[in-house]
C-alpha cells in the first residue's frame, strides 16, 4: 500500500464515518456504505418499520427511497469535494414496486463543477432488479 492509497483509504473511511453519524442513517438503517476506487458510493437500506409502505406489505415507501437516493448521492459528491454538500435539486423515477428485504444503491458523480455537481443514483432490489433511479444536483462548496 502506498502513502497515497493509504491517505485515500483514510479519507474514504472518514467521510463514511461522518455520514454514519447522521440521524437519517440510523433512522433507515443504511449500512455497508463504501466509497469505491472510482469514487462511486454503494450502500444498503434494509426494510424496516420506518421504511415500509404499509405494515406487512414487504414494500418500501417512496419517501425513504428518495431519502436513500439523496443521501447516497450527497455522500458521493461529498467525497469528491471533501465534505457534506447541500442538495439543490432531486429527481426520482420509481420504476416498479420496491420489495424487501433490502435495497442497494450505487451513486456516481456525473459532473463536478466549481459550484454544482450532478450525481446519478441507481436503486436495485434483492434480485438486482432496478426499482428506482435518481439524479441529484448538489452544491460543491461543503455545507
Amino acid at each position: 500500500m502506498t502513502a497515497d492509497s493509504k491517505g485515500l483509504d483514510e479519507a474514504k473511511a472518514a467521510i463514511v464515518a461522518a455520514f454514519a453519524r447522521s440521524p437519517v442513517f440510523r433512522t433507515f438503517g443504511f449500512r455497508d456504505v463504501a466509497v469505491l476506487d472510482d469514487g462511486s458510493v454503494t450502500a444498503v437500506m434494509p426494510l424496516s418499520a420506518a421504511s415500509e409502505r404499509r405494515e406487512g406489505s414487504n414494500q418500501f415507501h417512496g419517501g425513504p427511497i428518495a431519502t436513500f437516493i439523496d443521501t447516497i448521492g450527497d455522500l458521493a459528491v461529498g467525497f469528491a469535494v471533501g465534505g457534506g454538500v447541500p442538495t439543490i435539486n432531486l429527481r426520482v423515477d420509481f420504476l416498479k414496486p420496491a420489495l424487501g428485504p433490502e435495497l442497494a444503491a450505487v451513486a456516481r458523480v456525473r459532473r463536478l463543477g466549481r459550484s454544482l455537481a450532478v450525481a446519478d443514483i441507481d436503486v436495485t432490489d434483492g434480485t438486482g432488479s432496478l426499482v428506482a433511479i435518481g439524479r441529484g444536483s448538489f452544491g460543491t462548496r461543503p455545507a
